[in-house]
């Protein structure tokens, strides 16, 4: 482990900036801020119209408006970029990670506008960024391929050729960017043409490029990179190497530091090659070279990131080392401090990535408002990352991330086990979040063995792993509990206002001249209703109901929705949120949504059903594969949303004809709408 910098301005002879503009939003743009601030620097954000009171908006020194919500005609607008930070007076710019982070026009166009590029050099990042060029620079440093095809010829025709001649299944990937975009498997010739299409039109909306290559696919890999640090005065150093295997459709979900269970001849082989690869293109500041390992004796080049990772906190944890704070100071000219040798792992690093989305739906991306977000507090070894608070809204135009969850232990085991806790005690409300399955994972057997490959996730069938349902009884009392208690709170506020606070009718406990308090709850419960009685007894409440009679004391409330109540005799804890009318019970480890139906309240949204196919989130038509009067097949496409920069196929539920088809491609459409008029055959 290396002694973590001091902080302060830059100076002692290199170049000095003190104002900072983050071209990125959300969790990296806080993460930037956080080291930026340590070290002296102004923050200065940038956000859309859609970002005006987010978090890295609200947390900035200074912001700036840089245009409507698509990323196109924000993020992307390197215009408005330089734009800013000319307006702001900023003297250095951060590209995060995504958007403009592996853009060479916006760095030159930084560099050209007198910024502090915080970054590589952008030959470097042109280099690197067609993945058929960066593959002949690294066999040229003598850095192993994988077999593939990566020519200038990139036609149907000679794809097609260049397939049949490397075998099935084959890996079409998106010549530019990552992150899983416009990548696509395939298994037969008679499917690349349309996997070929796809790829193409989602690498143009991701990364305005559709260039394509195609790779051999490799069935059970392991992913493994290598954290690299290079300075503006020759130095190049690797930072150990990350595991980043378990991954859900070609998209990294958990990654850990150092990568368990590689031998220490490989380990080395592979840090060597990845600063050879650095230094054969110039490469300046942070980035990561990464590769696919087979067996444990073999690997092979993938890509190299131009850019700060997403895990680049295992990294941190492991080393000592904060990879932004080294950005900036080789931004600023300053030389590396430390040589190979000083480089050491001490203990292990956990990350998993926290999304809204719903993994028993195919990781569909879930829009809407988080009306509760809680993590575990005050735990030696966690740290959390996030660009979203309480409040905050998950918005159909970025990527869903909401946190990153980071456990560090002495070894893995405890690192795992300290993950799973955390994901366990952490609380979310008011969307669908992968959080139990993230739970799930880490607390797999496999994955505790270190059995780690890239088809985890589909070998164990964990996406379709059902959370726990709890105790329904006791979580139907809870939520009942917490309405009581908020009833009684808001009885006592108006007691205090009345003209006769002394007054018994204005009591908390709802009393009544010769008879006991009561109230009545109607909730409705995974679609069935239940009707309690509530009887305020002094000590507590009984709740009446066509269960029975359910004893309740001992009532204790605390911050975040903390509830505790002895109920029926047993002492529980746990929490309840409310969000308008919907109540969502933590308890036991199960999380379950409870809606009051009262006069006044919200109704809840009914579920759209009868045979209709409907949006399951905002997006925008970018393909229509039928025509109405069309007789279709059961899992026949019929038409392709894109949202959140990825691709989503409608397909017909059953045999049947289509009816109607209220969009064509270009419209944009909101979540539950009818996209397909559907009629199944009888």
């Amino acid at each position: 482990m290396v002694a973590a910098s001091s902080g302060g301005l830059f100076g002692n002879g290199w170049i000095v900036f003190r104002r900072l503009l983050i071209a990125n939003r959300g969790e990296i743009a806080c993460r930037i801020a956080r080291t930026a601030r340590r070290m002296g620097l102004r923050v200065i954000a940038v956000h859309s119209e859609a970002d005006a009171g987010a978090r890295h908006v609200r947390t900035a020194d200074e912001s700036v408006c840089i245009g409507p919500a698509r990323a196109q005609a924000s993020y992307l607008d390197i215009d408005a970029l330089i734009e800013a930070a000319r307006r702001t007076g900023a003297e250095a710019v951060h590209p995060g990670y995504g958007f403009l982070s592996e853009n060479a026009e916006f760095a030159e166009r930084a560099a050209g506008a007198g910024l502090a590029f915080v970054g590589p050099p952008a030959d470097a990042i042109r280099a690197m960024g067609s993945k058929s060029a960066a593959k002949k620079i690294a066999a040229d440093a003598s850095v192993p391929l994988v077999p593939g095809y990566h020519g200038a010829d990139a036609t149907p025709e000679r794809l097609a050729e260049a397939a049949a001649e490397i075998g099935y299944p084959v890996l079409v990937k998106a010549s530019a960017g990552g992150g899983g975009r416009g990548m696509r498997i395939v298994e037969r010739a008679e499917d690349l043409p349309a996997a070929l299409a796809a790829a193409e039109r989602e690498a143009n909306a991701a990364f305005g490029d559709g260039a394509l290559l195609l790779e051999r696919y490799i069935a059970r890999p392991r992913h493994v990179e290598v954290q690299v640090l290079a300075d503006m005065h020759g130095a190049v150093l690797h930072l150990l190497d990350r595991d980043c295997s378990i991954q859900r459709r070609h998209q990294k979900v958990i990654e850990e530091a150092p990568a368990p269970g590689l031998p220490d001849a490989l380990r080395a082989e592979m840090g060597e090659a990845a600063v050879r690869l650095a230094r054969a293109i110039g490469y300046v500041g942070a980035g990561t070279v990464e590769f696919l390992v087979e067996g444990g004796s073999a690997f092979h080049f993938i890509e190299m990131n131009t850019r700060l990772q997403v895990e680049h906190p295992v990294t941190e944890m492991v080393t000592g080392l904060d990879l932004v704070e080294w950005q900036l100071r080789i931004a600023a000219g300053e030389p590396l401090a430390f040589s190979q040798e000083d480089v050491a792992a001490s203990g292990h690093a956990v990350e998993a990535r926290l999304y809204a989305e719903d993994p028993a739906r195919g990781f569909l991306p879930q829009t809407g408002r988080l009306a509760h977000l809680a993590f575990p507090e005050d735990r030696p070894g966690l740290r959390i990352d996030s660009g979203v608070e309480t409040g905050d809204a998950i918005t159909p135009f970025y990527d869903p991330m909401i946190a990153k969850v980071v456990a560090w232990g002495e070894d893995r085991e405890r690192a795992r086990l300290a993950l799973a806790d955390a994901l366990a005690d952490t609380r979310i409300a008011g969307l669908n979040t992968n959080l139990f399955f993230l739970e799930t994972l880490a607390r797999h057997p496999s994955f505790a063995e270190g059995a780690l490959g890239t088809h985890f996730i589909e070998t164990h069938g964990i996406a379709a792993v059902e959370p726990p349902e709890g105790d329904g009884q006791a979580m139907r009392a809870m939520a009942a509990i917490a309405v009581l208690e908020d009833r009684a709170g808001r009885r006592k506020v108006l007691q205090q206002r009345a003209p006769d606070r002394f007054s018994p009718w204005g009591r908390g406990d709802a009393w009544r001249l010769n008879s006991l308090g009561h109230d009545r709850l109607d909730l409705a419960d995974n679609g069935e209703k239940a009707t309690y009685e509530a009887v305020h007894t002094g000590s507590g409440y009984r709740l009446d109901s066509g269960e029975g009679s359910i004893s309740v004391s001992s009532v204790a409330r605390g911050a975040d929705g903390g509830l505790t109540a002895e109920i029926d005799g047993r002492r529980q804890s746990g929490a309840v949120i409310a969000d308008g009318n919907r109540l969502t019970v933590f308890l036991g480890g199960a999380r379950r949504e409870i809606l009051l139906e009262e006069p006044g309240a919200a109704a809840m949204s009914a579920e759209i059903g009868g045979g209709r196919l409907t949006s399951p989130m905002p997006g925008t038509v970018v393909r229509v594969l039928v025509e109405a009067g069309q007789t279709v097949r059961k899992d026949e496409p019929l038409i392709v949303l894109e949202a959140m920069k990825m691709e989503h196929t409608i397909a017909a539920p059953a045999d049947g004809a289509v009816e109607s088809l209220p969009f064509g491609v270009g419209d944009r459409v909101e979540e539950g709408v009818e996209l397909v008029g559907f009629k199944a055959a009888s």
